[in-house]
């Protein structure tokens, strides 16, 4: 159980991190099911979606890009992206921790190693691709539980990169600042660029043209990092790819060659991780009628979205990439606001699949 602070902070209710616990079934989407689609307060999420009329009057939206630009603009200098500077209690490699931990801030997901132990499990170097990396709260994480692991993260915004990367570069332990490499894309929009995963490498690891990049669009992201040595083309393509609260922000039309674009860098047998909002989260509860934007779908007043994802849609959205599901259950926490004593019930979509060889596939091998 998380113990919300009014500020919308989570803590630990007192304990110490090292003794915290994160729960995830704390109650069954079942029952919240059966709560919400019962009772007429919430009967408007439920009902087929249309299209409101055309209003002459109605002033234009901004894009889901720039209302994101936006809103890390008017963050970035506050609380919101406060972090600490000092690694958690507990030791800081994934094998030697506990079954479970907390969300004790905003600033840093601890949980998601529980969640993800593959993160941190493996014995050799491992390349992971943060896509939609925020302030770095995950990054962070990720990079504190293993020297062995370099991060690539990108993000929209250039302000929230430039303070992801004052965070990292600002947190001690295992030279992080130095495994942290992150470079601005609208993920939504372009293409990543050639250095992650070049064409000739797909080639070689038996990635088939279903997944190659287009060469045609690496137009204008042809620099190349300084982190890859003089002969060297690319970084290899990616051991894991997380998407942790991001695809949601994206239309859900504009989802499949966002999922696609991410697959095009992933290794075959490498892991997409995979985290977001669940159907009928507190979150989805609170909007309104007017905000509805689409089934599942809502947009807050800033102009940013949020999708709300049941298990099939997720099937859905990522079986059609060509990528395997491992593991793929709802996450059910429930929230505490210390000032007011509410409790919120709070569900995510937690989601383990694996990227194979078109050619593998086709055979059957792959999937045994």
């Amino acid at each position: 159980m998380e113990v919300e602070e009014a500020g919308g902070e989570v803590e630990n209710a007192g304990k110490d991190e090292a003794e915290a616990e994160y729960h995830s079934h704390d109650f069954e989407w079942e029952d919240l099911k059966e709560e919400v689609e019962s009772g007429p307060t919430f009967s408007y999420h439920l009902s087929p979606f249309l299209e409101p009329a055309a209003s002459t009057t109605s002033l234009p939206q901004p894009s889901s890009e720039e209302a994101w630009r936006s809103f890390h603009r008017r963050h970035a200098s506050g609380k919101f992206f406060k972090v600490a500077s000092q690694p958690p209690a507990q030791v800081p490699f994934c094998s030697h921790i506990p079954a479970y931990s907390i969300r004790t801030s905003r600033n840093e997901r601890r949980y998601l190693l529980k969640e993800f132990p593959e993160l941190c499990s493996s014995e050799d170097h491992a390349k992971v691709l943060e896509v939609g990396c925020g302030n770095g709260s995950t990054a962070v994480s990720i990079l504190r539980s293993s020297e062995r692991i370099t991060v690539f993260a990108c993000d929209c915004s250039k302000d929230i990169l430039e303070k992801a990367n004052e965070i990292i570069s600002n947190t001690k332990g295992n030279d992080i600042k130095d495994r942290f490499h992150p470079f601005l894309m609208d993920v939504s929009k372009e293409t990543f660029p050639d250095w992650l995963f070049c064409k000739a490498c797909q080639s070689s690891l038996g990635k088939t043209a279903a997944f190659l990049l287009d060469p045609s669009h690496h137009g204008i992201r042809k620099e190349h990092p300084v982190f890859l040595r003089e002969n060297q083309c690319c970084a290899g393509g990616m051991d894991f790819i997380t998407m942790i609260f991001t695809l949601s922000a994206i239309p859900y039309d504009i989802m499949p060659t966002t999922i696609e674009q991410c697959v095009s860098v992933l290794k075959p047998g490498g892991l997409l991780l995979f985290r977001d909002y669940g159907l009928y989260d507190m979150t989805m509860l609170r909007f309104l009628p007017h905000q509805r934007v689409g089934f599942r779908e809502y947009m807050r007043s800033d102009g940013t979205f949020s999708y709300f994802f049941s298990l099939d849609t997720v099937r859905k959205l990522f079986h059609a990439a060509g990528l395997v599901e491992l593991e793929l259950e709802y996450c059910c926490v429930k929230s505490v606001n210390r000032k007011n004593g509410k409790t919120m019930q709070r569900i995510q979509r937690n989601f383990c699949i694996t990227a194979v060889p078109q050619f593998q596939t086709e055979e059957g091998s792959a999937l045994h």
